[in-house]
């Protein structure tokens, strides 16, 4: 059976250990080379960006997120072991683990790695079909003959490349459709390279829950529930037509998947549809000035990201939910696209006045959608506010600053609230 180390990335029959190197680190499959879909998916992406830039985190418990009523965004194997899960509740989560260091989101710098790994991925396909800032999908057909060696080798390459020159690690699924790719890339995080071959399928899929299907959710498990469906096997005693006339288009779906069959072909103009980030406050406020401080903060961090990736945007929208738990969503059209927060933050604060009264609030966001380039961005003066190039200038100069100096070189005062 072929075998491949991925440690150094030699070839080989079926072995225990690699007979070069010697290393445990041994990938073993019938299809091992014939396979060029994949999915790379970083392995709690942010928490190890944080460890990385900080050694002393090495070996704690770290979760990235909010306050104690806010949610975890992502923790750290460490912290996961101790069962702590994103999206969990943030005072979940120090029950859990109260050893935890809880730290805020820095989008910049989780732009400015997933940017190094996406070069990297450039270089094995011009295929990459991006998801978020750490996982993308890559179809890496018909690369032998550039690169001389079969897809596996150069994904085990790629994530060889990302741990020694960037400090972190991803795992790797590798299949024969996007579905399954997927799949794979979780079934050994982290550091894991898993494959799903054509001819055991089936047989893989069979007793695995439907929630393995991406974008199952918790609505949609309880309408499979109620149909006796837990199961791929039990998936696959449903006739077509059947499905369809109980779950709609859902059910076309459920059938292929059911096989695993999924036709979509990896693409490389998959769109980001928004750049958004929001808080959960530890206590209900109406308080303008806490709000007005936390809507600004919200804008610097939309705009770094934006920056950081060349997006623009031409409609801020807010969301806040008041303490009763009702959601109120407020949204703008610009003239032009943005990426600037002082553009950002007068758009989100005049949005928030016409609803300012409904406090108290437990959580605000700020967002911007109709992502663009960001090449025709914040091009064009205002003639109804001739100071906003002034501006402009001016929060370009401050991220000039803070690029060299640090991101707390130079502030605004409202951030400071």
């Amino acid at each position: 059976m072929p075998a491949l180390c991925r440690d150094c990335l030699t070839t080989f029959d079926s072995a225990t250990r690699c007979p070069h190197c010697r290393s445990p680190r041994v990938t073993r499959h019938a299809e091992l080379f014939d396979l060029a879909i994949a999915h790379m998916d970083c392995d709690a992406f942010y928490a190890s960006v944080e460890k990385r830039d900080n050694p002393e985190l090495a070996d704690k418990p770290v979760i990235i997120g909010g306050g104690k009523r806010g949610v975890v965004s992502t923790a750290c194997y460490v912290a996961r072991i101790r069962g702590v899960k994103s999206a969990m509740p943030m005072f979940q989560a120090l029950k859990l683990c109260p050893d935890a260091v809880v730290l805020p989101p820095r989008m910049a710098a989780y732009a400015e790695a997933s940017r190094a790994i996406r070069a990297m991925m450039d270089e094995l396909t011009p295929i990459v079909e991006p998801l978020s800032l750490d996982e993308a999908f890559m179809d890496l057909s018909g690369t032998i003959r550039l690169h001389g060696a079969p897809p596996a080798v150069m994904l085990a390459r790629l994530i060889k490349r990302m741990k020694t020159e960037l400090g972190l690690s991803g795992s790797i699924g590798l299949s024969h459709n996007k579905f399954l790719a997927k799949v794979a890339s979780d079934l050994e995080k982290p550091r894991g390279f898993s494959i799903i071959g054509k001819a055991e399928t089936t047989a893989f899929l069979r007793p695995k829950s439907v929630r393995l299907i991406w974008g199952i959710g918790p609505a949609a498990q309880v309408s499979l529930n109620k149909a006796g469906i837990q199961t791929f096997d039990d998936l696959l005693r449903w006739d077509r037509r059947d499905l369809h006339d109980r779950f709609g288009n859902m059910g076309e779906r459920l059938y292929a998947l059911a096989r695993g069959e999924d036709g979509r072909r990896v693409s490389t103009h998959a769109p980001v549809k928004s750049l958004t980030n929001e808080t959960t406050f530890h206590v209900d406020t109406a308080d303008p000035e806490i709000l007005d401080g936390h809507l600004w903060r919200m804008a610097e961090k939309v705009s770094a990201r934006a920056k950081a990736t060349g997006k623009a945007g031409r409609v801020v929208t807010i969301k806040l939910k008041t303490s009763d738990f009702k959601l109120i969503s407020k949204r703008q059209s610009l003239r032009h696209p943005t990426q600037m927060t002082d553009t950002l933050y007068r758009s989100a604060r005049g949005l928030f006045d016409q609803v300012a009264g409904r406090g108290p609030f437990r959580l605000l966001g700020v967002g911007l959608s109709e992502i663009t380039s960001a090449d025709s961005a914040d091009r064009e003066g205002d003639l109804l506010d001739p100071d906003a190039e002034k501006r402009a200038r001016a929060e370009l100069a401050t991220d000039k600053i803070r690029a060299r100096f640090g991101k707390d070189a130079i502030m605004k005062g409202r951030a400071l609230r």
